[in-house]
Order: C-alpha cells, then sequence, then structure tokens
C-alpha cells in the first residue's frame, strides 16, 4: 500500500513539464486556447492524485460506533474516479462495499471517502479493491468483507483495442466472505440488484 506524502506536487515545476509537453506533442503553447492549460492540467493532476497526501486517520476520523449488529452492511455504488498507472488514463464506475461488523461499524460516509483515498492515486482497479477491501476489515475488526468495482478505462476505450461497451469487474473478499459461500452469494446479490 503507498504511503501517503506530506509534500504537495510542485504545480509550477508541473506546469512547466506540461508546456514542454504540448511542444513536443506539436502545439502551441503560447496560442490563446492553451496559454493557462499547463497551470490548469498541473492542478488537476495534484487533485486528481491527492490520495497519496491523505492519511488514513484523518479519513476515519474516530467515525467507529459501537454497534451489537451482525447483520450485513452494504454501501451500494460509490462512484469511483482514478488514472491507471500504465497511460495516466481515467477509469471510473462504481464500488460496492458490504461487511459484517464485529462489535463497531463505520460511519457510511467514510467508505466513501476511504475509496476517494485510495482512488485518487495512479492506481490497478486490482489493487485498488484490494486495499479497500484490506482497510475496512483492519480498521473496523469486520468478520468478513466484501468489495466490488466495475469501472471503464479509457486505456481501452480511447487507445488500444479501442473497445467502448467494456467494463472490467474485480472483488475482493475477506473473512466469512471468502470463508462461507453462503455468505459470499448474499453479498454478490445485493450488489447485483438495480436500485429502484
Amino acid at each position: 500500500m503507498n504511503s501517503p506524502n506530506d509534500r504537495p506536487p510542485n504545480e509550477a515545476k508541473i506546469a512547466g513539464l506540461v508546456r514542454e509537453l504540448l511542444v513536443e506533442l506539436g502545439e502551441d503553447p503560447d496560442r490563446e486556447g492553451l496559454l493557462k492549460t499547463p497551470e490548469r492540467v498541473a492542478k488537476a493532476l495534484a487533485f486528481l492524485t491527492h490520495g497519496y497526501r491523505t492519511k488514513l486517520r484523518a479519513v476515519i476520523n474516530q467515525a467507529l460506533f459501537t454497534q451489537t449488529t451482525s447483520s450485513m452492511v452494504i454501501v451500494k455504488d460509490i462512484e469511483v474516479y482514478s488514472l491507471c498507472e500504465h497511460h495516466m488514463l481515467p477509469f471510473f464506475g462504481r464500488c460496492h462495499i458490504g461487511y459484517i461488523p464485529d462489535g463497531k461499524v463505520f460511519g457510511v460516509s467514510k467508505l466513501a471517502r476511504l475509496v476517494d483515498m485510495f482512488a485518487r492515486r495512479l492506481q490497478l482497479q486490482e489493487r485498488l479493491t484490494e486495499e479497500i477491501s484490506q482497510v475496512v476489515m483492519d480498521e473496523v475488526g469486520a468478520k468478513g468483507v466484501g468489495v466490488m468495482i466495475e469501472a471503464r478505462h479509457l486505456c481501452m476505450m480511447m487507445r488500444g483495442v479501442e473497445k467502448q461497451n467494456s467494463t472490467m469487474v474485480t472483488s475482493s473478499v475477506l473473512g466469512v466472505f471468502r470463508e462461507h459461500l453462503a455468505t459470499r452469494e448474499e453479498f454478490l446479490n445485493l450488489v447485483g440488484r438495480r436500485t429502484p
């Protein structure tokens, strides 16, 4: 798991590199439409990678609550926006998280914040899925966790094989979700249902 870096990116340096990139691509960075592009790209990249500078403790922020339930908790359709580390092109989709508490539950918004923390880094969808499930398992002390991500990758849609309708699905199951088929099937069935 990548550790957070407290140092903010040097946006002026990034802007200079983007300007050079524009020249190498055959563009004129001094034409009207591109005058501010290097600075805009630098700010966008700083935002799109802010997960490197986000601390887990700050995300959770004491939002673990004592609760005696042992029923499955599921949050569906958490929006995911990330950059693939191979081409630095976006991938986007939905994340579904389910867990069975063992005395503690997350504040519901914290699950979405955890997804963002890991998604806002250069990523592989497979690793992103695993990182989210492991943190949920560890931080809430769950009996089991299931995470599924369904995403579309622009590196497949805009270049390479150019398949516009493909979706990648990854899942990670830990604890009782891995050990008990019925628990895993309940999770997959519930996240597969479309919300009205």
